[in-house]
């Protein structure tokens, strides 16, 4: 593959949280090892948010000083932007404003991870622009209700990628109308979360959740799908006492009810803010567990997407077996050895029971899924190949 000059868009500096700022390392280093010349770029007008204030705000000193701190340790210092579009003037750090403009006439390829970054006259004049979805449902009904926001905002990019791998199948039932989307998936440097040791005595399965997301609700013919994974947790709460096992989810659940719900069925809760602002904390914190239970998105599940957790898959990558709800991803991969899925309680005390039965066994095959189907470069190089650049 030729040399391409190669921006990753995003928001890693204006939502500093570990689990985003993974998400778009992964791109960043995937592309560098593939021998590309990557920026990270942020050029928004929506408010930064500081997790140490737990408040969104105009001061982008923290988010600066993030994307600083990220460029000198994941290489590419001296090649990141963010230029606060808020500001009356534009404020721009890391690279000046004509540097920024001067990538989006000459890149081979923008990518708009998660769909966050918003357009303008300067990012338009790119032909390149390559829109990658991770959550996939909203956007395809959007547009199916004759939404012309999002369709116009689809029609700037010259290609859709999509972690519903199932978007476009007739296992999706949302027609795409004028648009191809094609799949993918999240990138992971496996390395990065490879550990040789065991989980330590007394590890347990654990994830990390947002407790409180709101707004993403969507209606489609005569039905809601919800956004929060809070719901499914609720469903599935009795998880850990049914398997015999206590069961640490990192999250802040303020409502005492819920909190006391969740301890009389064998739940830890740590309120995560390490986990939060730290990206090695957060690693550590995958690392250090036995694997992970988790849930997905109402949205995600009922829609048949095919979808699959960019933390799960770093839980892989670490050699940590996952537990999770199925999304229709056993379709291409996983649900057995070291991955299991599930669609009702009582599927989750037999997963419990087969890690437990052969740890080392589904350690390594939890490797080797992350491997085969998240390794980085694999997933880049297949996406900037069919996007043609």
């Amino acid at each position: 593959m030729d040399r391409k000059r190669v921006v990753v868009m995003g928001f890693m500096g204006g939502c500093p949280i570990a689990g985003v700022v993974w998400q778009h390392l992964h791109y960043i280093v995937g592309l560098q090892r593939l021998g590309h010349e990557v920026y990270y770029v942020e050029d928004s007008s929506r408010f930064p948010y500081d997790p140490v204030a737990y408040d969104a705000t105009a001061d982008c000193s923290y988010a600066v000083r993030k994307l600083a701190e990220l460029g000198a340790v994941f290489g590419f210092e001296g090649r990141w932007a963010f230029r606060a579009r808020y500001t009356p003037g534009h404020d721009t750090y890391g690279l000046e404003a004509k540097a920024i403009d001067e990538l989006y006439r000459t890149a081979d390829a923008i990518l708009n991870v998660c769909g966050a970054q918003e357009m303008h006259e300067e990012l338009l004049r790119s032909r390149n622009l390559i829109y990658v979805e991770s959550d996939p449902g909203v956007e395809q009904i959007r547009v199916d209700k004759g939404e012309a926001a999002a369709a116009e905002l689809l029609s700037h990019h010259r290609a859709l990628f999509t972690f519903g791998e199932h978007v476009g199948t007739d296992k999706f039932p949302v027609p795409l109308h004028q648009f191809r989307w094609m799949p993918t998936r999240q990138p992971v440097v496996c390395d990065f979360w490879e550990t040789t040791t065991p989980p330590p005595d007394g590890a347990v399965f654990t994830s990390v959740a947002n407790w409180n997301t709101r707004g993403k609700d969507i209606e489609w013919r005569g039905d809601k799908y919800l956004w929060s994974k809070s719901l499914e947790f609720l469903k599935f709460i009795q998880a850990p006492l049914q398997a015999g096992e206590t069961f640490e989810l990192a999250t802040k659940i303020r409502d005492p009810q819920t909190v006391a719900l969740f301890e009389a069925n064998r739940w830890r809760l740590s309120d995560g803010e390490q986990q939060t602002i730290c990206h090695d904390e957060y690693r550590r914190f995958l690392q250090n567990s036995k694997g992970e239970f988790t849930v997905a998105k109402d949205q995600y599940v009922r829609l048949h997407t095919g979808w699959f957790s960019d933390r799960s898959a770093c839980y892989l990558a670490a050699g940590r077996p996952v537990i999770t709800q199925e999304t229709g991803f056993t379709a291409l991969y996983g649900g057995s050895e070291g991955l299991f899925a599930f669609s009702s309680l009582e599927q989750i005390p037999e997963a419990v029971r087969a890690i437990n039965t052969d740890y080392a066994r589904h350690s390594e095959a939890a490797r080797q899924i992350a491997r085969e189907h998240f390794e980085a470069t694999k997933v880049l190089a297949s996406l900037l190949e069919r996007a043609g650049v």
